[in-house]
């Protein structure tokens, strides 16, 4: 498998802008985080299993990239330690999460409360990164192709060292009681 089958379609052609590549991890983790919400009640055991696990192995590699490459460069600039600060241990609490769902079944009781929580708290992180940090990161001289070209570098490291990322799953759009699509807002 090679990085570009990892990646959204359109990042890898010139716009590899480092802030476009978390937006589409942050789109990711978020769309499998409705799938499950989708399937949370269900006897769907393995399925759930799966999308825990894509979610976890796309979040490590996630954060790996963010706390190796992207923060790092970016820190000094946005002049922000409470904001950076804050994020690490947003990260640190995730790590947790994903540290204890690996070990877990779909079918031990607590299965669902902790990825329910490890989806609420990315969630924050996410819209505090997309209102606070990505703009005052743009507001700033740094290159983001360049720190893009850097990330990837990074991702295809870990993924080499990791084995291959897992196939991002069709993304399914939930939908009404009666089987029509809602309304987006």
């Amino acid at each position: 498998m090679k990085l570009a089958d990892l990646m959204p379609k359109g990042l890898l052609k010139d716009e590899q802008d480092a802030i476009a590549l978390l937006e589409a991890d942050h789109d990711k983790v978020l769309a499998l985080f409705d799938q499950f919400e989708d399937i949370k009640q269900s006897p769907a055991h393995q399925e759930k299993q799966a999308i825990v696990a894509d979610a976890c192995h796309a979040l490590s590699i996630h954060m790996a990239v963010e706390e190796g490459v992207f923060y790092p460069a970016v820190r000094d600039a946005v002049e922000e330690d409470d904001l950076m600060n804050e994020a690490l241990v947003e990260h640190d609490g995730a790590k947790s999460l994903i540290h204890d769902l690996e070990r877990m079944d779909a079918g031990d009781e607590m299965f669902n409360a902790k990825f329910t929580v490890l989806a609420e708290s990315v969630r924050h992180h996410v819209k505090e990164e997309r209102d606070e940090m990505f703009p005052r990161v743009r507001a700033t001289t740094i290159d983001l192709k360049a720190l893009g070209r850097k990330m990837l570098a990074r991702r295809e490291s870990l993924t080499k060292s990791n084995g291959a990322a897992p196939k991002a799953r069709p993304v399914r759009r939930r939908t009404h009681a009666k089987g029509e699509p809602r309304a987006s807002s």
